[in-house]
This record gives structure tokens, C-alpha cells and sequence, in this order.
């Protein structure tokens, strides 16, 4: 597959090369397998100082239920997706203990960069309370996939390296797609009503995941939708760059640079999420999604998504999803916002899904 060619307009297509290229690095297939966990009683954040506290995580709508914490039902397990330690994917799920065998909408929940799924734990609480199933999983390297606080960066790292792991972005999303596989085979989900979100790294985690797995039927990226060619030859990759720098300045002195410049940048996104900067980008793969329901949501003033890097990928997924589909494309831009989640995304995110899976 080449991964350096021009647009590719047909959504099977750029799907199907898209898997392609996750199949590519994998380690050796198994059989997905369910292994019973126990909650995390620690969880690792990979932070200097771990956060405490987040008004946006607080503020998602709760149904007005008094026990709520005596109705809630969690399950810890973990799914085999690959062999090798990073194969075997951490799952949270809280749902409402009931007698009724009817089968609910479910959402995924993906963290940020550093954060873990247990972080996310008041939103699927919010969630589960309103009658989803709601799950989180760690995303490779990070939560209980990581054993220090530089595993993440370690492994960004290794892959400029060695060019044989895709832990920005790509890998996850084979996780993700594994677990739609378990999600769609539960008894308590329906299988036809299954969204995704995520916040910033969570949020692309979300983006690709739709669009590589159409059994995700309704996405709502938070903070993470980008154009990541645009930023290149627009000169504003330096916010994204700085989230992750340690990768772009190892890639610099190997390439003999006195600075990080678009050159390195282009090079390491080709090495650790290839086709990330030209066929996978967003002006292809956000109307892939089409027709199912898309809301993206970024801040007005986001350095790391900037706006305009967007105009090309919403014109292009408004034309997708066209007249008789052009109530299942929102994008909502926070005026004043830079990279960060906001109580009102959380609500835009929970409305989203209450219109389209319930």
C-alpha cells in the first residue's frame, strides 16, 4: 500500500487501506479472549502531578437518582487483542443494575494524553445513569499498559526508532476495533446503537476509530480533530509538536537539525501513524464517517487544532453527508477556547448521543 499518495475520495477504499496498514504492524493474531480484572485502586497518571479534579468531567447530565451509587454495576476485564503485554486492552464498564433484559445504547470513552480510563469515571457514572452502558479503556501505553511515568514518551520514542509500533494514534484503534467486536456480542447492548467520544488524544482516538469501524454509529470527538497536512504547510504544527516533543526533538538530532522544523515534523508522522499527514488526514477521513451521526467539537482558539486546518474536511463532509443527511453533521467551535474540554462540549457530546442512540 503506499501511504504517501494523493486524496483517496472512495470511503471503502481509504477504509480498507486503513485497516490494511494497522494489520501490518501487528503481533501475532489470537483469538479475542475476556480475562476478569479487578479495579484499579492506584491509578497511574504519567503527570508530574496528577490531576485532581475536573469541572468539565463533572459537569455531564445526570439522571436525577438518589442511589445512584448503589445501582451502579462496574465490570473490570481485559480483552486480548494481539499477543505481546501492549495486546491485552484494560476495560471499565458501569451500567445500572436492572432485571429487564432489554438492550441499551453504549458509549466508549477515551482519555487524554497522560490520563488514564479511570479518570473518566464521573462521566460514565453520568452515563450509566441515564440508561448507557458506558465503557473506558486505557489506550496502549498509558493507564495499566504503562509501568512508569515515561512509558508513553518511551515508546513515541522507540517507534521514530524502529518503525515496527504505531502508539500514536493507529495502535489504539485496533483496540478499539476488537472492542467493538466484545461490545456488539454482549447480551446488554444493543448492537446498532454503539457511540464513541474522547477527549484531545481520546477525541482522535474517537475520529479514527468511526472511521476505520462503521459499527461505531454515532462519534463525537472532543479537542481532537485536526488537519495535520494543513498544519504542516501552514507553519502551525508547533502546538501539537510541543504535546509530544520528545519524539520530534530525538527525530531532529538524528536528521542532523539544529531545530525542529515541518521537515522533521513530516518525517516522524510518516515513521509513527503513517499516512497521518496525507491520505488518513482529516480532509479524508472525517466524510468517511458519513452517513452516520458526527458532532466535532474544538475550542475557537485551539493552538493544537486550529480551526482553520477544518475548513477543507467540513466542506468535504458536509458534501457527504448532503441534504438528506445534514442533521447528522455538527461542528461546534467554543468561542474563546483553546485546548480544553468545556462543560458545554460535555453537553454538546451528551445531547448528540441522546438524539441519535436513544
Amino acid at each position: 500500500m503506499e501511504v504517501n499518495g494523493g486524496a483517496v475520495s472512495d470511503p471503502e477504499t481509504i477504509r480498507s487501506q486503513f485497516l490494511q496498514l494497522l494489520r501490518t504492524r501487528r503481533n501475532a493474531q489470537l483469538p479475542l479472549t475476556v480475562e476478569p480484572a479487578k479495579p484499579v485502586v492506584k491509578p497511574l497518571f504519567q503527570d508530574v502531578t496528577p490531576p485532581t479534579f475536573s469541572e468539565a468531567m463533572e459537569s455531564c447530565p445526570k439522571a436525577n437518582i438518589g442511589n445512584l451509587k448503589e445501582l451502579l454495576k462496574e465490570e473490570n476485564l481485559y480483552l486480548h487483542t494481539e499477543a505481546g503485554d501492549q495486546g491485552k486492552l484494560p476495560v471499565l464498564i458501569l451500567s445500572t443494575k436492572g432485571n429487564n433484559q432489554e438492550k441499551r445504547p453504549a458509549v466508549v470513552f477515551l482519555h487524554s494524553t497522560h490520563k488514564c480510563k479511570e479518570w473518566l469515571r464521573p462521566l460514565l457514572e453520568a452515563y450509566a445513569s441515564r440508561g448507557y452502558v458506558a465503557i473506558a479503556v486505557d489506550s496502549r501505553y498509558h493507564g495499566e499498559r504503562a509501568s512508569s511515568l515515561t512509558t508513553y514518551r518511551d515508546a513515541l520514542v522507540s517507534s521514530w526508532k524502529n518503525g515496527d509500533t504505531m502508539p500514536f494514534i493507529f495502535d489504539t484503534v485496533w483496540d478499539l476495533i476488537k472492542l467493538a467486536d466484545y461490545l456488539t456480542g454482549r447480551d446488554d447492548i444493543d448492537p446498532t446503537k454503539i457511540g464513541i467520544t474522547g477527549e484531545s488524544l481520546g477525541g482522535m482516538h474517537a475520529w479514527f476509530a468511526a472511521f476505520a469501524d462503521t459499527r461505531y454509529a454515532v462519534a463525537a470527538p472532543i479537542i481532537g480533530v485536526q488537519g495535520f497536512r494543513w498544519a504542516i504547510d501552514n507553519d502551525k504544527w508547533q502546538a501539537r509538536v510541543d504535546s509530544i516533543k520528545a519524539v520530534f526533538e530525538e527525530a531532529r538530532t538524528d536528521l542532523g537539525k539544529n531545530e525542529i522544523d515541518k521537515e522533521v515534523v513530516e518525517k516522524v508522522w510518516d515513521r509513527i501513524a503513517p499516512g497521518l499527514a496525507s491520505q488518513f488526514d482529516a480532509p479524508n477521513t472525517v466524510p468517511a464517517i458519513a452517513p452516520r451521526p458526527l458532532l466535532i467539537v474544538n475550542g475557537a482558539e485551539d493552538p493544537r487544532c486550529p480551526l482553520e486546518g477544518l475548513e477543507i474536511p467540513k466542506t468535504r463532509a458536509y458534501e457527504a453527508y448532503g441534504e438528506a443527511h445534514s442533521d447528522k453533521f455538527k461542528l461546534v467551535a467554543e468561542p474563546g477556547i483553546g485546548h480544553q474540554m468545556t462543560p458545554l462540549m460535555v453537553k454538546e457530546a451528551s445531547d448528540w448521543f441522546d438524539q441519535f442512540l436513544k
